[in-house]
């Protein structure tokens, strides 16, 4: 018996329980379980199971399911696939791992001129609660140029499942998509499986060579969830409880995403949502997963207050493969239209107080006149799609607009 080791306890009068060895003391396995433990106690039988595996299949689109490939939607368990693949896997060697493919229309304005992303990017979404993140993934989700969305809840609101589901998603979106499901009020294995079963599932179909966005909402709450695990286990708490495990265990998930083994031709592109408490950019979680990603989008409350949807900080987000996918125009335009938002941030106390008077510099005069039309360019309705040329012919639009009025 070893760490990760699956069993199976058979209370007398009721259903098997899940469990798995998370630790051991005195000679003792500690073992966590799955699900609810009404009837478990002392000499209930346990075995040993095979380590958790899952058979992808191509009828698992547009299904809704836990961990466990469990259906979740009401309808009939998903025919399982002719080849189980491991839940838990080691990503592809660093040197055997293909390139980055050419670069990914997201569907969304803001992120496809200013954060542009390529096939097997990763990238994280750092948002504080109520800031129109589920919006936004369900704008990717069906604005994306994927074959395939894998998407993970862990730790989500029960009732907000199918609200998410049926408004922001819809039918289309879901037609194309798996949906992976474990609400707040599951065990913490659980929703740490959740986030395993995502990958697995992204994996087995970006093998079979399609473009796969996996999404994740969220890695705050799967490192949540390590932590409990962590703790029962005995594991010391450090930063903010979180223990030792949690940090070590977050590239090992994140690593999975990406580009797969040379000669491939799928690759899994990663957006993973990263909650920040109080709007704390710099706590432990957000800290160690912007240094594995490939890039950050930041979402802030402010810009949401003043009506701009999605909420993104153009200014606080970046994309790391950015100078490899945009054309030497599209960068242009893309850095001059940084500077004139950089520059208005930065006098916009002045000009609303009255301090600065118009034409004592003609390139704080450009930046009133234009951002005010880049910021209404990068609002964007719920069901608009868009793709990355399209994003930079409206940048160019709104900037020569402007600019010729003046």
């Amino acid at each position: 018996m070893q760490i990760g080791t699956r069993l199976h306890l058979s209370p007398p009068g009721a259903a098997p329980v899940a469990a798995e060895v998370v630790g051991f003391a005195e000679g003792q396995a500690t073992a966590l379980a799955f699900g609810p433990l009404e009837g478990v106690g002392a000499g209930t039988p346990a075995s040993l199971v095979p380590p958790a595996a899952l058979a992808v299949d191509e009828a698992w689109l547009g299904r809704v399911l836990d961990p466990f490939g469990r259906p979740l939607d009401g309808r009939p368990p998903p025919p399982p696939g002719p080849l189980p693949r491991p839940v838990r896997a080691a990503p592809p060697q660093a040197g055997q791992r293909a390139r980055l493919g050419p670069r990914l229309d997201l569907g969304v304005r803001a992120l496809d001129a200013f954060a542009t992303c390529r096939q097997g990017q990763r990238l994280g979404l750092f948002a504080a609660s109520g800031v129109g993140k589920s919006t936004l993934l369900a704008m990717l989700a069906g604005g994306a140029a994927a074959d395939v969305v894998v998407l993970a809840l862990v730790g989500e609101r029960g009732r907000e499942l199918r609200e998410f589901l049926e408004d922001d998603l819809g039918p289309a979106g879901l037609a194309r998509s798996v949906v992976v499901c474990a609400t707040s009020d599951a065990p913490p294995l659980m929703r740490r499986e959740a986030a395993y079963a995502a990958v697995a599932i992204a994996e087995h179909f970006a093998d079979e060579g399609r473009q796969v966005l996996l999404m994740m909402d969220s890695v705050t709450r799967f490192a949540m969830a390590l932590r409990e695990i962590g703790l029962a286990a005995g594991e010391p708490p450090t930063t903010r409880g979180y223990t030792p495990g949690v940090f070590a265990e977050l590239p090992r998930l994140l690593e999975r995403a990406g580009p797969r083994e040379e000669g491939c031709a799928g690759a899994i592109t990663g957006l993973f949502t990263v909650l920040v408490e109080g709007d704390d950019h710099d706590e432990p979680v957000a800290d160690a997963v912007r240094g594995i990603l490939d890039g950050h989008v930041v979402m802030d409350r402010a810009i949401g207050e003043r009506g701009r949807y999605p909420a993104i900080d153009i200014l606080r987000s970046l994309s790391r493969t950015v100078p490899g996918c945009l054309r030497p125009e599209e960068a242009a335009l893309m850095r001059r239209a940084r500077a004139v938002l950089a520059l208005h941030a930065e006098m916009a106390d002045l000009v609303r107080l009255g301090a600065y008077r118009p034409g004592a510099d003609p390139a704080v005069d450009e930046a009133i006149r234009l951002a005010p039309r880049i910021e209404a360019m990068l609002g964007q309705g719920k069901g608009e799609r868009g793709t990355v040329e399209s994003a930079f012919a409206a940048l160019a639009a709104a900037l020569e607009e402007m600019a010729d009025a003046a």
